[in-house]
């Protein structure tokens, strides 16, 4: 199952906030790996588009005056890479810019199932900010997680404690 990030805008009512919401798969983005300018342009990414091209310019250029040759290709490959991995990120934070508030994230097979159970979870009465519950034939939804009561290894503190 991928995860999906339900994006409202804030200045919209509750019917019309539905009606307008975006719903990002968050994860790879393979065309966004294989063409990440252009992929940012078709997202609205303006900015970051710009900066893609004039990077991949620079690099080019780069690799051609000092000679790099493999390097060149690496430092491509590597934007190509960023952009692949972060390119749902760089989407959000674009939205968050434009005003737009995070609903809730949703777990779905596809974006037509991250519809639905956003559609389900909206116009059914459970207007919980994101809280969608699993379906009761999950085999983890039975059981309640408990987190341990003494302290985390690693950096993080106590689990489900701020």
């Amino acid at each position: 199952m991928a995860r999906f990030v339900v994006m409202e805008p804030a200045d919209a009512l509750a019917g019309d906030a539905a009606a307008q919401a975006r719903i990002v798969r968050d994860g790879f983005a393979l065309l966004g790996f294989i063409f990440p300018p252009f992929w940012l342009l078709w997202h609205g990414l303006i900015i970051e588009a710009v900066l893609a091209f004039a990077t991949m310019f620079g690099i080019a250029g780069l690799t051609e005056v000092l000679g790099l040759g493999p390097a060149g290709s690496i430092l491509s490959l590597l934007l190509s890479i960023y952009v692949g991995l972060e390119g749902a990120a760089l989407r959000l934070a674009a939205l968050r810019r434009r005003g737009w508030r995070e609903w809730g994230v949703l777990e779905a097979d596809s974006i037509a199932d991250a519809e639905i159970r956003y559609a389900a979870a909206v116009f059914d009465g459970d207007e919980k900010q994101g809280d969608v519950l699993p379906p009761a034939d999950a085999p983890w939804a039975a059981r309640p997680q408990r987190f341990a009561d003494g302290p985390a290894l690693g950096l993080f503190s106590y689990p489900g404690r701020s």
